[in-house]
């Protein structure tokens, strides 16, 4: 099979190791962003995580790192990429790992949850390239162990998400660290104004390219919706593991303390099920998706946040055991499925309470949803909620409520102690 004009456009250790992927034509962000990024252009990309975005920048940033060769200083790096999560910084790093395999390219990785010390002397060894999330990078500004001013080459990834989590002060503290003459790249999947307005005060003359921000292949998903009383989802979702042979099923729930509740349910049930959110340590977090990916667990029930950009091959199934607020959330979620071509399932749960959500994603992805109204926890009066019935409780009811049982309060952001991502 013939190497596409797109890869040959590498150096030869890249195309060497990207051969060695597998990769001979690239995806529709690569094809359209590495050209130019060759070229030194900014870029503004709007972009879903699963389009094949990590190899679009991480390609071009080891060949410019390459090209103009320089000895970085200890603690002063050629290349930043800043992007929301642990677990995304880290599949970042694989990546250049992974391409520059062939390459002199130095690399560290920094989040919160962990050790410092290990950063601290990776720093002190003079990498080219820090992929890091917000806190932790700038404790480490703060304690001397590290400086901007040598930047070359700033990629902000999965900005919408810096939004959700609160972290977009931090971005501006540490953009304004950087050096006025430098290359940068920015990717969010959707633009809200705040976003947007970032991005302007970032980029110089950018391209901009969009790859369907909003609504991906979803002719690849079948998607089923599940009318059901909350009190029955738990064991909805049993039955559906165990009747439905689902091997590799990821499952979303709104909050960390319902993730942690499911889990409960699924072992008490013997289902290897394991969970991933901000409460967990690093460690927790690391060992749980590890134990996902080599399918030694069968389910992983996560929260968004801490789902956000993970790229986990074979995923079956997605469940939606709570719907999400914003119809956006429910398109990233469902994208965790039928990556790379292939196809998926995506199951969601939905109560009385939710039906406005429902109707709010319905519009979003321009058809309704096919109903399973076999399954044996079915709920009329979820199918038919309307007006007061199938508005979400109202926030200070379920912050008593929960504060009551001593729970966090849903939806709440907790607070971000330095260094917590």
């Amino acid at each position: 099979m013939s190497v596409s004009p797109v890869f040959e456009a590498l150096i030869e250790p890249l195309q060497r190791a990207v051969a060695e992927e597998g990769y001979t034509q690239p995806t529709p962000i690569q094809q359209q962003s590495i050209p130019h990024l060759l070229k030194g252009r900014d870029l503004l990309g709007c972009a879903q995580t699963g389009t094949g975005k990590t190899a679009a920048f991480t390609l071009p940033l080891l060949q410019e790192m390459t090209l103009n060769a320089k000895r970085p200083q200890p603690g002063h790096p050629r290349a930043l990429i800043l992007t929301p999560t642990r677990e995304l910084a880290a599949q970042i790093g694989e990546s250049i790992t992974t391409y520059g395999r062939y390459l002199s390219v130095r690399h560290v990785v920094i989040f919160g949850g962990v050790g410092q010390n290990p950063q601290e002397q990776a720093l002190r060894r003079a990498p080219d390239v820090v992929v890091a999330t917000p806190g932790r990078l700038l404790d480490l500004m703060q304690q001397g162990h590290l400086w901007l001013d040598a930047i070359e080459l700033f990629i902000l990834d999965e900005a919408d998400r810096m939004l959700d989590m609160g972290f977009i002060p931090d971005v501006r503290r540490i953009v304004a660290k950087l050096p006025r003459r430098r290359h940068s790249l920015f990717f969010s999947a959707t633009m809200p104004e705040v976003v947007a307005g970032l991005a302007r005060d970032l980029l110089i003359d950018p391209v901009e390219i969009t790859i369907d921000p909003e609504r991906p292949t979803v002719e690849r998903i079948e998607q089923v919706m599940m009318f059901v009383d909350k009190q029955d989802k738990n064991d909805l979702l049993v039955d559906l593991i165990n009747k439905r042979q689902m091997d590799k099923v990821i499952v979303f729930t709104r909050t960390k303390h319902g993730a942690d509740k499911v889990v409960r349910h699924l072992q008490k049930a013997g289902i290897r099920s394991c969970a991933i959110h901000g409460n967990k340590s690093q460690g927790a977090r690391t060992t749980a998706l590890q134990g996902f990916r080599d399918s030694n667990v069968r389910a992983m029930v996560a929260t968004d946040i801490a789902a956000r950009g993970l790229d986990v091959d074979g995923i079956t199934h997605v469940v939606n055991y709570d719907l999400p607020e914003a119809p956006e959330t429910y398109i990233h979620r469902i994208g965790r499925t039928a990556r790379a071509g292939a196809a998926g399932d995506a199951v969601s749960f939905c109560s009385a309470r939710e039906r406005d959500w429902l109707r709010g994603i319905e519009k979003l992805i321009r058809f309704t949803i096919t109903v399973d109204s076999e399954q044996p926890y079915h709920s009329e009066a979820a199918r038919l909620a309307t007006g007061a019935d199938a508005r979400p409780e109202p926030r200070q009811q379920v912050q008593r409520r929960q504060s009551d049982s001593g729970s966090r309060p849903a939806n709440r952001q907790p607070v971000r102690g330095r260094g917590r991502r």
